[in-house]
């Protein structure tokens, strides 16, 4: 079989992108790499520092998937977002080639203009990464459930095998703190995240563990407030704004620390909807062996057994994130079973390895001839 992946840009590090490139190692791994093929729409420098989509590279892409799909002749066309379904349904029709359509979270769940949506409905096969996007993709577009199938996201293991910092990320916090970590992006756009309900259930925390310290890894437009929000509440002497690191100190800040906190909201709106599609860091923090502390509503909730692998709060609620935490902290042998048992699953069921079998289940229950015009 020959594949050909027609991708967003690749260059970004953005969860999509590195799902893409996953997705793309599997495939050589499964077929062969002179049977897979990928083909990214590029960005072009706008004069003021930024990359855009421009109408000529929107058509050289396009020019670029004609090509290889009537020169080279694929057997199936992967469009790894929903914004390359179109293509995929105009290949369908010149090129009488099947198509997949991969959905990962809110690019999914908004009401789609009709020639995205038309061109979803009419993929071959649609994929998911979790049950949530895949319900809500369901239910917002209506899409027969048999046509839909999950391929959830993978842990990337190179993580785990970094040479640790000596210094790095973790030279600024004293000697004995415990350490709670948050790892996401400060996006004006993406309050969703929680930073703020975290911060504002520290105070309760650090009542009774004052020799906590909070850190808080990722950059954005959004970090000065939170910043304010800290002194505001009187817990700035407990928080470390640490801004975006490199793979040996975010695992050295996993090392670290002791509980992991990301109480991401999810809301459900046509037209500006917000939450997770999935949650990598939530894998990340359990293969760290750290019990983690999500939300009790969307994608994460299927990766964290509450109880088990860590608790699952309102994530609205300060009161409730501060009683996980309390909990976690106050009982260590309880967060260390936690963290192993989440150390477990995510290596059982998460690994690259569970990624390509799943896929190549797919592949295989999946024809590809026989495209819904």
């Amino acid at each position: 079989m020959k594949v050909l992946v027609l991708a967003p840009p690749l260059e970004k590090a953005g969860g999509i992108q590195r799902y893409t490139l996953i997705l793309v190692r599997a495939l050589k791994d499964l077929l062969g790499n002179q049977n897979v093929r990928c083909l990214s729409i590029p960005e072009v420098p706008d004069g003021r520092g930024q990359r855009r989509f421009s109408a000529s590279s929107k058509l050289s892409f396009v020019t670029r998937a004609l090509w290889e799909a009537f020169r080279w002749t694929p057997d199936l066309v992967i469009c790894s977002h929903v914004a390359m379904g179109t293509i995929g349904w105009l290949l369908g029709r010149l090129a009488h080639r099947p198509y997949w359509v991969f959905v990962y979270g809110i690019e999914a769940w908004i009401e789609l203009p009709g020639w995205k949506r038309g061109a979803l409905r009419r993929a071959d096969q649609v994929i998911a990464i979790s049950d949530f996007s895949r319900e809500q993709v369901v239910q917002r577009h209506h899409i027969d459930e048999n046509r839909i199938l999950n391929l959830p996201c993978t842990l990337d293991e190179s993580l785990l095998r970094v040479k640790l910092a000596e210094a790095g990320a973790c030279a600024e916090i004293p000697k004995g703190r415990r350490i709670i970590l948050t790892v996401a992006r400060m996006a004006a756009a993406e309050r969703y995240k929680g930073h703020d309900v975290a911060l504002r259930a520290l105070p309760l925390v650090v009542a009774k563990i004052p020799c906590l310290t909070y850190v808080m890894v990722g950059g954005g437009d959004d970090r000065p407030r939170l910043e304010r929000l800290a002194q505001e509440l009187g817990v700035a002497e407990h928080v470390i704004f640490v801004g975006e690191v490199t793979d040996w100190e975010l695992a050295e800040l996993y090392h670290r620390s002791e509980v992991f906190l990301l109480p991401a909201r999810t809301v459900i709106d046509k037209y500006s909807p917000k939450g997770e599609g999935f949650g990598i860091v939530y894998l990340e923090a359990m293969a760290f062996g750290k019990p983690v502390i999500g939300p009790n509503y969307g994608a994460p909730m299927e990766l964290i057994r509450h109880g088990e692998t860590g608790l699952l709060v309102d994530p609205a609620n300060p009161a409730s994130v501060s009683e996980a935490l309390i909990k976690l902290l106050s009982e260590p042998d309880l967060a260390r079973e936690m963290g192993k048992a989440g150390s477990e699953w995510v290596r059982r069921y998460y690994s690259f390895d569970s990624f390509r079998q799943r896929l190549q289940d797919i592949l295989t229950a999946c024809p590809t001839t026989g495209h819904q015009a």
